[in-house]
């Protein structure tokens, strides 16, 4: 381990040892907060999850809102995302969220603060995006998202770890993947849920050009492939890129070169093309899919565990 990846994980060990002591105060909300986090920078499908948890939240009538910092959007404070507007003002990861679940979605740097704002309009169970590491936020079921590339992976600035796998001794549930390698994870067998993730196209077109600004944009072009799709030609852009004229142009000339009938991106880069995205014809939106086994058995856990600690708190 580097000497500055060194330095990095002996201040987050500290950091969570004042948390974990009650030295360094946590904020609580006065419903319950669910938080979806998970170890690396970018990359784990938190986002999905949140919807897919949204999803399983309405089959069941719960009523639920989501808090998020609102990454990358151009405005400050506290602010209801509205569905239908800019995802430079409220984050493309929020917008997203908004209009798949239909929810309030509150974004704030500081979550209490965007909690608080949420409980007085209409109080009800919170889902925290991005929650793992901000514990300034008490919740009272925590949810890590573990990708196989994380097993392998260092701490900051090296890696892209955000904290030691043993920091999942304080989840609640660790979510893998079915073929995720299980021996050197921290947790109990009853604390880990597996899911499965692919993705669904309409209509892709032939020869594509792929491009994206997500965090790991291989993985999608694997995906792609694994779907039967071989791009012919990608473009690759830093993640949660706001598209400009200059982008679209380089695109429809990238298509032209290479003959290619249209493109593919994802939900998110649709989201930051705006009102831009009806300029590139033949335009595939891939829509990622989750599916977590036993989801009944998981959430009848969660919410046992959630009824105790507020009973308790």
């Amino acid at each position: 381990m580097s000497p500055l990846s060194h330095l990095y994980g002996a201040v987050t060990e500290l950091r969570n040892r004042l948390y974990d002591r009650g030295l360094l105060r946590q904020h609580r909300l006065s419903q319950p907060v669910i938080s979806v986090g998970n170890l690396s920078v970018g990359g784990s499908g938190k986002t999905p999850f949140v919807i897919l948890l949204g999803e399983l939240f309405n089959s069941r009538n719960v009523c639920f809102d989501v808090l998020s910092r609102g990454y990358g959007r151009c405005t400050r404070g506290v602010l209801a995302v509205d569905p239908n507007g800019s995802s430079a003002d409220f984050g493309d990861e929020p917008s997203l969220i908004a209009r798949r679940l239909a929810c309030p979605v509150i974004v704030g740097e500081s979550r209490y603060q965007a909690g608080l704002f949420a409980e007085k309009r209409s109080p009800r169970l919170h889902i925290l995006d991005d929650g793992f590491q901000h514990r300034s936020l008490a919740r009272d079921f925590d949810i890590v998202l573990l990708t196989p590339d994380d097993l392998r992976d260092r701490l900051l600035p090296e890696g892209r770890l955000r904290e030691p796998l043993t920091s999942l001794r304080r989840a609640d549930a660790v979510v893998l993947t079915a073929q995720t390698e299980r021996n050197q994870l921290p947790v109990t067998a009853d604390r880990i849920w597996t899911m499965r993730r692919g993705i669904s196209i309409a209509n892709p077109p032939r020869n594509p050009v792929v491009f994206c600004g997500i965090a790991r944009p291989q993985n999608f072009l694997e995906q792609l492939r694994q779907f039967g799709i071989r791009e012919s030609a990608n473009q690759f852009f830093r993640d949660h890129h706001q598209y400009s004229d200059h982008d679209i142009r380089g695109l429809i000339r990238l298509r032209d070169e290479n003959h290619s009938a249209g493109f593919i991106t994802t939900e998110k880069d649709a989201i930051n093309l705006g009102p831009r995205l009806s300029q590139l014809d033949g335009l595939a939106i891939a829509q990622v899919t989750m599916e977590l086994d036993r989801h009944d058995a998981a959430l009848e856990n969660l919410f046992r565990v959630v009824r105790a600690r507020r009973a308790a708190s």
